[in-house]
């Protein structure tokens, strides 16, 4: 049984009040850790002790901070295999997924804003009255940063990254479905000497310790990614307090194959945009709509190529779909699909648990890839977010009727869509309400560009310098001459 601890001024701390919660491994269905409830005085003691390290962090040279963040990197790379053995075991994803996406990306994200420390810059504007103006960007000071369980060293990185290359310290809380990669990492942080209070990682659930952290008054700006609801719940509790929020939600995402499109290429990335990470992706295609002279064809290939994809334990390198994240998770899912085929839907194939073999994973939280069809575009299951390894199929007749389709829910997140003609792209990437659009692709992810959604999916934006712009305070100095 492992024992996990919070990371607080530069040390391992249990949680103030002594209490733990259990954590659990999905693919056996068995409690592997511990980890701390963290409580306010917890949040306390971070935010006190990122606001002692503060003045010294941002007084330190771009090229300073720079040298840290690669340092981390230099640490996350040298214990990948660990690390990604870490991820497997904490969400059920496969372990070479874990390998192959989450490690690579959490060290890519450390080593891309290494780099934006030094080369951030801002503004200069010259008046002809013989005045110029600029502008500095300089760190909030205390920021939060609450990271999801899908991808969970991945968005972590994601969000301290850009945050220390700023200058800011940290008080961040990992999702407590998932907390070995941000304990783990935490000992990264401690081996390197990451000056004390810089960085800060609280365990515990929602209710407790991160409604605390948005609520502390010490606490200039949060950065949070999940769900909708939790997101509107930050939203009002930070609304009071005027802090700066950047929210990335959930979705709903649209998936538009066009007659003309590359069928093979088309259906390898449907197949791979509702179904990577079982599903448990934001950025997920759940919702597949395809042409009315094709919709037949391209349904049957799609249903077969789903049922061939292989569900099984997590270590296996076969293994393409490995377990949901929790027992909860996996009956929200089952619910979704029962719900569905109440409003008429046809189950194509999948919609129950799936059963793994070997005694390990007998007792794992395994779904059976789902395809469905046979319902309105207003139905539950295609404008709620089912999260998991489900996706819906809507035929079409007209580009403009694809569009209507897409953009008939409260999110607005990411679409992608398949097509040949290059106008037409264009034309229905401009239409399409989303804050990502990917064009006979999918999750192609450039660091420089902007990540984020529009409705119900969030505000704000990360990634690149729009990250760098949230993690600092804008500031106009005027100079007549």
């Amino acid at each position: 049984m492992l024992q996990l601890q919070n990371l607080i001024d530069g040390e391992h701390r249990a949680a103030a009040a002594g209490v733990t919660f259990d954590a659990w491994e999905p693919a056996v269905g068995r409690v592997y850790a511990q980890a701390p409830e963290s409580g306010a005085g917890d949040v306390d003691s971070a935010v006190g002790a990122a606001k002692r390290a503060f003045p010294g962090w941002r007084s330190l040279p771009a090229a300073d901070r720079s040298l840290w963040l690669n340092r981390l990197a230099d640490l996350v790379q040298r214990d990948a295999d660990a690390l990604a053995e870490a991820e497997s075991r904490d969400t059920g994803k496969p372990l070479s997924l874990a390998r192959t996406l989450d490690v690579p990306r959490a060290i890519a994200n450390l080593r891309f804003f290494a780099g934006a420390a030094t080369q951030f810059a801002s503004e200069a504007h010259a008046m002809e009255a013989g005045a110029i103006n600029y502008t500095l960007r300089q760190p909030h000071g205390v920021v939060a940063c609450i990271s999801p369980w899908n991808l969970p060293l991945y968005l972590l990185t994601w969000k301290i990254a850009p945050a220390l290359a700023a200058g800011n310290c940290v008080v961040a809380k990992p999702s407590e479905v998932t907390p070995l990669t941000a304990s783990l990492f935490a000992g990264l942080c401690i081996e390197a000497g990451l000056p004390a209070g810089v960085l800060n990682i609280l365990h515990g659930h929602g209710a407790g310790v991160g409604q605390a952290i948005v609520s502390h008054p010490g606490v200039r700006a949060i950065s949070f990614t999940g769900g909708t609801v939790t997101g509107r719940h930050i939203a009002a509790a930070a609304a009071p307090h005027f802090k700066k929020l950047s929210l990335e939600l959930g979705g709903k995402n649209p998936t538009l194959v066009f007659a003309d499109a590359d069928f093979d290429a088309a259906l390898a990335g449907t197949v791979r945009a509702a179904f990577a990470n079982q599903g448990e992706i934001c950025l997920c295609g759940s919702r597949v709509l395809v042409e009315k002279s094709i919709y037949a064809t391209f349904c049957d290939a799609l249903v077969e190529r789903v049922k061939a994809l292989r569900v099984g334990d997590p270590l296996e390198p076969e293994t393409e779909q490995g377990a949901l994240v929790s027992a909860a998770h996996l009956d929200k899912v089952l619910g979704a699909v029962a719900a569905a085929r109440a409003d008429g839907g046809r189950v194509l194939c999948g919609g129950e648990r799936a059963r793994v073999e070997g005694e390990r994973c007998r007792e794992g939280w395994f779904m059976q890839p789902t395809v469905i069809d046979g319902l309105s575009a207003g139905s539950r299951a295609n404008q709620e977010e089912i999260f998991g390894p489900v996706a819906t199929l809507l035929p079409f007749e007209t580009e403009a009727e694809a569009i209507e389709i897409a953009n008939c829910t409260a999110y607005g997140l990411a679409a992608s869509l398949w097509s040949r003609d290059v106008q037409r792209c264009h034309r229905v990437a401009a239409e399409l309400e989303s804050g990502l659009v990917w064009v006979n692709t999918w999750m192609l992810r450039d660091l420089r560009t902007p990540m984020g959604g529009v409705k119900h999916s969030g505000q704000g934006r990360e990634g690149g310098f729009e990250a760098m712009r949230f993690f600092t305070e804008p500031r106009n100095v005027c100079v007549k001459y």
